[in-house]
């Protein structure tokens, strides 16, 4: 039976389990997809970007400016929220997902053509800071839809926090693909590798775009939106409307993800400028022990986010947060011992407290805010954190290190983090198999 003739809201049981099924899928490889172009990016930084682009600057200046234009993406990524959530709670959840793909996909390709500062001086990091501006817009726009695309075909109240957290897999899935696609053509490249090894995987980019449109045309728009439509429910302006009804979600949103992601970024990007420069560590060591922790979070994000649908979200999610402010120091003591099996064990462990808080946030923030502004509120609260949290983290991480000459300065950032996490995941509501499906998709109505 075509899609067309289907009606989302009014499916049999069996045919809606299909499209779930097809919607969780689509949703979790597309969203690998763009977290593979956004963690490239992220990998290659600490590697490559600093010598490349900034070759006349002492290292450790170098690295901080670096890591400046990496977190240009993480402006961005409101500024992608607003404008992506306004069209997903206005024509759907479907055409919007397509458009970020495209985005992300081209601006990924573009970094690959991007000539060093050997060949046009400083306009290559100007350049390579415009695309990276377009990564974060892109990835803006995405988490929310391909949380919602998956979250709001869950007919079970009680499911949620599994359903929600399997776009979520896509994170560790992107983390992995990059990684790989470095430690490949690292050692494919071998001298060569600032050459030319670095461009690839970003050319291959274009290829996996393809593949993310195929699997995403083929799916159907979401029940919640339909009834929208259908009941001409559809809100006019979202992302205003949303900011109105519901800031101190968006806020509180926010802040209860600087324990989640601003330690992510320091234990998946920084470690590469920490590790190769203060520990002397090789290249392919680090990018082995990324790529071993991201295969763990395949197993670690679906079991905490299904562990929320038991606990509760604002339990487990707090419990992740405690975990995470203690674990900072643990991480930096056993990288500091210079022994490589600890260093490996310690990248390893890492991603497990931010997994426990990352399984279950994509329900916990998108059961805050009501069914017709659902994409503009969970996309603009995610996505503020990254101004607050996930873009500045390796460059404060760096000028901690280069001020303090001490790792236990980060660590100790990493638990005021926590605390604020904490906080803000006190204050917010726990919709743990509550209704949400009212009138306008929430039980608030």
């Amino acid at each position: 039976m075509s899609l067309s003739h289907l009606d989302p809201v009014s499916l049999p049981d069996s045919e809606h389990q299909l499209q779930l099924r097809r919607a969780v899928i689509a949703s979790t490889i597309g969203t690998a997809i763009e977290w593979y172009d956004f963690f490239l990016y992220s990998t290659v930084t600490g590697l490559v970007f600093a010598k490349l682009f900034f070759p006349r600057s002492d290292p450790w200046v170098g690295t901080l400016e670096a890591f400046a234009i990496y977190a240009v993406g993480f402006i961005a990524r409101p500024i992608g929220a607003a404008i992506f959530g306004h069209y997903g709670d206005r024509i759907g959840r479907k055409s919007t997902l397509i458009a970020t793909l495209l985005l992300m996909g081209l601006a990924t390709f573009a970094v690959a053509l991007v000539p060093t500062y050997d060949s046009i001086g400083v306009w290559g990091a100007v350049i390579l800071t415009v695309l990276r501006f377009v990564q974060g817009v892109g990835v803006g726009g995405e988490w929310g839809g391909s949380v919602l695309m998956s979250m709001e075909w869950a007919r079970n109240d009680h499911s949620r926090g599994l359903v929600a957290s399997w776009p979520q897999f896509g994170v560790p899935c992107g983390l992995f693909l990059a990684n790989l696609a470095v430690l490949a053509f690292s050692q494919m490249s071998g001298e060569q590798f600032l050459s030319w090894g670095w461009r690839v995987p970003f050319a291959l980019s274009l290829i996996l775009v393809g593949v993310g449109l195929y699997i995403r045309l083929g799916i159907m728009e979401t029940p919640v939106f339909a009834r929208l439509i259908a009941e001409r429910k559809v809100e006019r302006t979202p992302m205003l409307q949303v900011i109105k009804e519901h800031p101190k979600e968006i806020l509180l949103s926010a802040f209860a993800r600087m324990a989640e992601q601003a330690p992510f970024y320091i234990f998946t990007a920084f470690v590469f400028s920490y590790g190769i420069g203060t520990l002397h560590v090789s290249r392919d060591f680090l990018l082995t022990a990324v790529l071993a922790a991201s295969v763990l979070s395949f197993v670690s994000i679906p079991v905490f986010g299904h562990l929320s649908d038991r606990i509760g979200r604002k339990n487990m999610y707090i419990i992740g947060a405690i975990v995470t402010g203690v674990f900072g120091f643990i991480y930096f003591r056993m990288l500091d011992t210079g022994s490589h099996p600890i260093i490996f064990f310690a990248i390893i462990l890492s991603l497990i407290p931010h997994d426990m808080m990352y399984g279950p946030q994509a329900a916990l923030i998108a059961e805050s805010f009501t069914g017709r502004l659902r994409y503009s509120g969970a996309s603009l609260g995610y996505q503020l954190a990254s101004v607050i949290a996930g873009g500045p983290a390796p460059l404060i991480a760096a000028w901690l290190f280069g001020t303090f000459h001490s790792a236990t300065a980060i660590a100790a950032y990493i638990a005021v983090c926590a605390v604020i996490s904490v906080v803000a995941t006190a204050a917010m509501t726990d919709y743990t198999g509550k209704n949400i499906s009212g009138e306008y998709g929430s039980s608030r109505g």
